[in-house]
């Protein structure tokens, strides 16, 4: 099972989460690549410490809104929102070397109902590199028209989040949409990792079988909540390690 968390997602000098402490936990790294968040000399630093960690990093593109942080969604053109992802994942690669494109906030729960806005992350994907894998909700439109093009879908699964009945995730702007006890977080993660299931708010269980699970880093206390989510991941027989091979250091990945 991988263990991801979306870094980088500080601005200039302002800083939110623990980058560092949370690449000691985690397997991959979904690495804000300037668009809702994130700035060059971040993702240089958080690129160069996931390599020395031998973390995966991957483009978590985005909406271009850095005010909203990348949580309001944003209509497009198919070609031109195509163009902005390919863009934020050849401006990841300069810093490190990207093995996986994963869409963030807004993008991420559009694309996973909406055939165009999903269609633009598939053809940005092909267009830069289709050996990319794309991290996505499980029966999302975006994991069935990604496949559909012979892209390699990895399942995602969210430990930290609450779950609509029709396995889409809750809204943040509904209360109890981000799980903030420790306890129910591991076992959700536990859950997703031995029995493929989640439970929905309304206490549903649906099938939710995933190669990848999500602890979000801007959550207070995440490098602990991670910690403890990978070592009752370990202790229930699960084996953490990346979906995607995080590649060899590059000669100039040094931290600024």
């Amino acid at each position: 099972m991988d263990l991801n968390a979306d870094l980088g997602e500080g601005f200039g000098i302002w800083r939110l989460g623990d980058d560092l402490g949370l690449l000691d936990v985690v397997t991959s790294a979904n690495v804000a690549c300037g668009f809702h968040a994130g700035d060059p000399t971040t993702m240089h630093r958080v690129c160069a410490a996931a390599t020395e960690r031998g973390v995966a990093i991957g483009a978590q593109v985005a909406y271009r809104d850095l005010a909203g942080f990348g949580r309001r969604r944003i209509d497009y053109a198919v070609d031109d929102l195509r163009d902005d992802i390919r863009y934020q994942i050849g401006a990841l690669s300069a810093f490190g070397q990207v093995r996986y494109v994963k869409p963030h906030g807004a993008l991420y729960n559009t694309a996973a109902v909406d055939e165009g806005q999903a269609t633009a992350v598939v053809r940005a994907v092909q267009a830069y590199d289709s050996a990319l894998p794309v991290l996505c909700q499980p029966g999302s439109v975006l994991a069935r028209l990604a496949a559909d093009a012979g892209l390699r879908v990895v399942a995602e699964g969210f430990a930290d989040r609450a779950y609509l009945p029709d396995g889409r995730l809750m809204p943040r702007t509904q209360p109890g949409a981000v799980v903030h006890s420790t306890p129910d977080v591991v076992a959700a993660a536990v859950r997703m990792a031995s029995a493929g299931e989640v439970v929905a708010y309304d206490g549903s269980v649906l099938s939710h079988p995933v190669e990848s699970l999500c602890v979000h880093g801007d959550t207070p206390g995440a490098v602990d909540l991670a910690r403890q989510v990978r070592t009752a991941l370990e202790a229930a027989g699960s084996t953490v390690a990346p979906f995607a091979d995080p590649g060899t250091r590059r000669p100039d990945a040094q931290r600024p």
